[in-house]
């Protein structure tokens, strides 16, 4: 059974950045793609990255386009989330995942098979 743990979080002012970390333990994730979500209060579940395991291929939701980069290193198990020119609409609680590799919709959670604990992301006016 894989575990994740994302680490990273805190407080900035908008405009600054963070990187989030998410690193797995008790398995290995190389050949899982690993996505990000995040959840704001009152909202549902958002589509934050996703990267496949050569990371040639890479997803972005279209509210962090530009903003934000996922990557990974599999030697390491970990996967990292760079937030960059951060907002405040970016608070949230921001969960990694871990999908088969080949599932094929990685904008949908409903797909992933692993999640860490979440980590909060503050962005202060």
């Amino acid at each position: 059974q894989v575990q994740l743990v994302e680490s990273g979080g805190g407080l900035v002012q908008a405009g600054g950045s963070l990187r989030l970390s998410c690193a797995a333990s008790r398995g290995t994730v190389s050949v899982y793609a690993m996505g990000w979500f995040r959840q704001a209060p009152g909202k549902e579940r958002e589509f934050v990255a996703a990267i496949r395991w050569r990371s040639a291929d890479t997803r972005y939701g279209d509210s962090v386009k530009g903003r934000f980069t996922i990557s990974r290193d599999n030697a390491k198990s970990t996967a990292y989330l760079q937030m960059n020119s951060l907002k405040p609409e970016d608070t949230a609680v921001y969960f990694c995942a871990a999908a088969p590799f080949y599932y094929s919709n990685l904008e949908e959670g409903s797909g992933f098979r692993y999640w860490g604990q979440g980590t909060q992301v503050t962005v202060s006016s």
